[in-house]
């Protein structure tokens, strides 16, 4: 039997894990001293409290998962003998997955016979999620283990996630933005503008006065890079931004129609740590990242 893993990273929900038949793997944050697990401290997220309470001042943190955690969550699989696929997010963002290594080893010491595949987006939040979310209609419609991983590798690069954080205090505490130090200093105003690149690392590549700029700026990235866009899954991101939301999707679908199917997905709250609220992102099959 395959049984796929996907984490809370990418976005996805524990409602949707259970519609595809996966497992989902919470990723934890810290309110203060209080570690919180997405969809196992909470049944649903809502995105409007949480990130209120990041605009009243809290600033959330993370922390990897342990080795001990890796094996609470595989060693079930492994003992039913399971093939196991855990599809997650960029490794090249977090030491977690050294963790999950030192976990699989011992799991594959105690259970030899066990088939263990990992998948890297190389992406996160809605950059991860349009791709797990094809993978996973793909495994709905029976394809198997070596399939999944075959269109994946050749896919991933075609994926591309770009987004503007509106309050740079958050991305400037977690320093997971490289090239971002042209933008501290308190410019008011000033939206940087950030994708994921071929690596799987968080980069800034410019700035847009103001939020209208930025969304312009985004639908003229889609316009580049776009590649058969309204046949793959495409979404528009946020972090608590609901009014700037509803203004993308109008100006993509002005510009692209109004067939285009947008998904709107909020950001999880372990990511959106990093990215504090009111920001916005596109994610969308392209020509290359």
């Amino acid at each position: 039997m395959l049984h796929i893993f996907v984490d809370s990273d990418c976005d996805i929900t524990k409602a949707q894990a259970e519609e595809y038949g996966v497992s989902l793997i919470s990723m934890p944050y810290f309110i203060g001293e209080k570690e919180v697990y997405p969809y196992v401290d909470f049944e649903e997220f809502e995105p409007h409290a949480y990130y209120n309470t990041l605009r009243e001042g809290t600033i959330p943190t993370t922390a990897a998962l342990s080795p001990a955690n890796y094996k609470e969550i595989f060693e079930p699989a492994f003992a039913k003998g399971d093939t196991i696929l855990y599809i997650h997010f960029s490794s090249a963002m977090s030491l977690t997955f050294d963790n999950m290594e030192k976990a699989i080893k011992e799991l594959k010491e105690k259970y030899p016979d066990v088939r263990f595949e990992h998948f890297d987006t190389m992406s996160m939040t809605t950059g991860a999620y349009v791709i797990v979310k094809e993978m996973l209609e793909r495994y709905k419609k029976g394809a198997t283990i070596d399939e999944l991983i075959k269109w994946g590798e050749e896919e991933r690069q075609h994926f591309a996630c770009y987004f503007f954080a509106d309050d740079l205090k958050f991305f400037k505490r977690s320093g997971r933005v490289s090239g971002f130090s042209a933008f501290m200093g308190g410019m008011i105003g000033i939206k940087p503008l950030i994708n994921i690149n071929e690596k799987g690392i968080m980069g800034s590549f410019g700035k847009a006065i103001g939020q209208a700029n930025a969304l312009k700026t985004m639908v003229k990235f889609v316009e580049d890079l776009g590649d058969d866009i309204k046949n793959y899954t495409f979404v528009v991101g946020h972090t608590d931004a609901p009014l700037l939301v509803k203004k993308m999707c109008e100006m993509l679908k002005a510009r692209f129609g109004e067939d285009l199917n947008i998904e709107k997905v909020p950001c999880n709250p372990t990511a959106g740590a990093h990215s504090g609220p009111g920001g916005v992102s596109v994610a969308f099959h392209a020509k290359h990242r």
